[in-house]
């Protein structure tokens, strides 16, 4: 009798512990997936966005707002996710037309307007810079994020993550001593100073937004959830263009496309599909950041920007026969070994939390739940 008690009420511990991992696991997994995916969104965006961007300059593109609208002008894609995420909610509830809330909608235009000076500044000293050059002082955001996000979130930091963000901000210094070295034939030492300052200013002032973005997230006073997250890069992507678009007014961009498309290098045709990918592979990286920031941090979307760096510099060097010299390879080498710091790091965090999930069966199913809440 004692025996089959027994017996009992192991099958019912183990029932209880199997219960408490499954409804551990499946929110992780998701959110793992949902992490990942935009991860890769960011990885193409990033990559992409200054390798296409400078095609645009270097093949007799020269609107300096223009290609600053460019970087947010496919917020209407978003219209797509939108309304699909609509159509579901009239399906399974009687929810409003928008999940944005006023004061949401409010912070939002702010970091929309934030952004578009920001997209001006980068598309400007990119326009004087080599991508390998602009890339790496893109890195230094990396730096400036990691302090942001310490005053504006309190995030917390190990000794992995320290590391990761010296290294790679150490990267950009050894760069930037070194700079002038790489300017391109023809161009002054005025302009590509010029060029240098401003991206790093651009560098600087988006690592303020990342963290404003997470703790937009933390005090949205709703359920933030990815259709949410959608709507918030629709109205940061339209004030952002909307910048832009006065500056194109003011600078009469607007009368100077269908000129500057007629005399472009690659041809005309050539000119508007550089244009339009230009809005799509730029929407993959601003989609991807808010993601990467909804379902991880700021810091995160940092170093995954940083990640992205050594596949720019690889393939600047392929498409645009740009110089490779020994700056630049310390500086390559600092970023991969930041990088490889920060996830072995988050490597090491995640099997502390995996030894914790595995300590929890051992405990009554009522005290995990309590720990868990």
């Amino acid at each position: 009798m004692e025996i089959e008690q027994k017996s009992h009420e192991d099958i019912l511990h183990a029932s209880n512990s199997n219960t408490v991992m499954e409804s551990l696991r499946t929110p992780k997994m998701k959110r793992l997936i949902m992490l990942s995916l935009n991860i890769l969104l960011l990885l193409i965006g990033g990559t992409g966005n200054p390798l296409i961007l400078r095609v645009y300059f270097l093949h007799g593109g020269d609107r300096k707002w223009f290609s600053g609208f460019l970087q947010t002008a496919g917020f209407p894609f978003l219209l797509f996710p939108m309304l699909f995420s609509l159509l579901h909610r009239r399906r399974t509830s009687s929810g409003g037309l928008f999940l944005l809330t006023p004061p949401l909608f409010l912070y939002c235009a702010i970091l929309g307007l934030i952004t578009g000076i920001d997209d001006y500044l980068y598309s400007y000293g990119l326009s004087f810079l080599p991508v390998s050059t602009a890339s790496l002082l893109i890195s230094m955001q990396l730096g400036f994020t990691a302090i942001f996000a310490f005053f504006i979130v309190k995030q917390k930091f190990n000794s992995f993550t320290v590391n990761a963000v010296v290294l790679l901000t150490f990267g950009a210094v050894v760069l930037g001593v070194h700079a002038n070295g790489d300017r391109p034939d023809g161009e002054s030492k005025a302009k590509y100073y010029l060029g240098f300052v401003l991206t790093l200013a651009a560098a600087v002032i988006y690592a303020i937004v990342l963290p404003l973005v997470e703790l937009l997230y933390k005090h949205a006073k709703q359920e933030v959830t990815y259709a949410l997250v959608i709507e918030m890069q629709f109205v940061i992507g339209l004030f952002a263009t909307l910048v832009c678009a006065i500056g194109m007014v003011v600078n009469k961009d607007f009368q100077a496309i269908s000129r500057e498309g007629k005399h472009y290098g690659l041809g005309e045709v050539e000119y508007y599909l550089v244009v339009f990918f230009t809005t799509i592979i730029a929407q993959f990286c601003l989609v991807g950041l808010v993601g990467t920031i909804k379902y991880s941090s700021a810091l995160l979307g940092g170093v995954i920007l940083a990640v992205c760096i050594p596949i720019t510099e690889v393939l600047a060097v392929f498409f645009f026969h740009e110089k490779f010299d020994g700056e630049k390879g310390v500086a390559l080498a600092l970023s991969l070994w930041g990088t490889s710091s920060y996830f072995y790091g988050e490597y090491k965090e995640h099997k502390k939390s995996k030894v914790i999930a595995k300590e929890s069966q051992l405990l009554p199913l009522s005290l995990v739940s309590n720990s868990t809440e």
